[in-house]
């Protein structure tokens, strides 16, 4: 039997050729690539042998396997992953001990060069002995299991930036994958955890074209990290007017003011979750009445309190919330002064255009 994804999805999945394309044009537009490319997306998706993938997990608390598996069957998102060949996972591999490890090895050895590494968590490099593998530390592994990587993914905000393990004072010395691996092509898809889309998303993309994505000067995909939250955030219009939630049980957060002065990082922040939301498109935290906490973002730990404003400025607080104070809240307020004052001046100009019609006429 053909292996390629094309033949598993029609033989063992009983996906039609239109649900197949469906799910080419879903992908298409989640990736903002353009409606003209469908036909090619399908045809390298139904050629495409299954990609061999090796993700490792090191100093992480299994959130972002935990958001994975959120994606919800059978949407189309979903069935891309599962015809992946997921060749060593610790949370979702059957195998334990030496027989998850020799699957392992025999992966590198079958797919040298082609296979894809994720990973989620942080390297420790102040003691090696605070996360290991089979005895292994995390460095020596990822420094071994890179080599024979065709690119990496760094998933969940720990392995693209250090995460919560590198907060401060950053007891184990955490470091991000991009700061030991410089010789592989590496998409960081940040995220406390990160939206299951774009995970799949990234993945497809890789298969498809077989190049990395557009990435932003993080190293995150543009397609889902190319806008701030604050910019697609349904209460925008209210950041604009100047009402704001001053606390989460008043009568402007009942009304769905904006949540900018109970600490949303939604401005400084990059992601797509205003736009996919989670559990199926269902929410996003600000739509359920939480503030962005900018977990997307480097150092959002070390950022200022969570509920705080961006633009109360505090001891030890980041670059993050300093440029923040240039174009934060106040923003917001003097968007509604100034439309007030462009409001009245329009209106006494009307006025005045009035009184003078009537000097004429009279």
């Amino acid at each position: 039997m053909s292996t390629s994804l094309g033949a598993i999805l029609r033989e063992q999945y009983g996906v039609s050729r239109r649900d197949f394309l469906k799910f080419c044009s879903v992908l298409a537009s989640s990736m903002a690539i353009s409606p003209s490319l469908i036909p090619r997306i399908a045809e390298a998706l139904e050629k495409t042998p299954r990609q061999s993938v090796i993700w490792l997990s090191f100093q992480e608390c299994t959130g972002c396997t935990e958001s994975l598996t959120r994606s919800h069957a059978p949407t189309l998102e979903s069935l891309i992953l599962e015809q992946i060949s997921l060749d060593y996972h610790h949370t979702l591999q059957a195998a334990a001990g030496d027989a998850a490890e020799r699957a392992r090895d025999l992966a590198m050895k079958a797919n040298q060069g082609k296979y894809l590494l994720i990973v989620d968590g942080s390297v420790p490099m102040g003691n090696s002995g605070y996360s290991t593998i089979a005895g292994i530390s995390n460095f020596d592994t990822l420094r071994e299991l890179a080599s024979g990587a065709s690119a990496i993914i760094a998933v969940g905000t720990c392995a693209a930036f250090g995460g919560l393990p590198h907060a401060n004072p950053n007891p184990t010395g955490a470091v991000s994958v991009s700061e030991i691996i410089t010789d592989k092509p590496i998409i960081n898809i940040s995220g406390c955890p990160p939206i299951p889309v774009v995970i799949t998303g990234v993945i497809a993309h890789l298969i498809t074209f077989g190049v990395l994505p557009e990435l932003d000067k993080l190293g995150r995909p543009l397609s889902f990290y190319g806008q701030n939250i604050h910019d697609r955030c349904y209460r925008r219009p209210f950041y604009e007017k100047g009402l704001f939630a001053e606390d989460f049980d008043d009568t402007g957060a009942k009304k769905g003011w904006c949540l900018y002065k109970l600490g949303c990082k939604g401005p400084v922040t990059y992601n797509a979750c205003a736009t996919l939301k989670w559990n199926d498109g269902v929410s996003f935290p600000i739509e359920a009445g939480h503030g962005c906490i900018g977990c997307s973002e480097p150092n959002f730990w070390d950022a200022g309190g969570f509920y705080r404003p961006l633009a109360v400025p505090t001891e030890g607080v980041a670059q993050l919330t300093q440029m923040a104070f240039a174009a934060g809240g106040a923003l917001g307020i003097a968007a509604g002064v100034l439309n007030a004052k462009k409001r009245d001046h329009a209106i006494a100009e009307r006025e005045i255009v009035s009184i003078d019609d009537l000097k004429r006429k009279g």
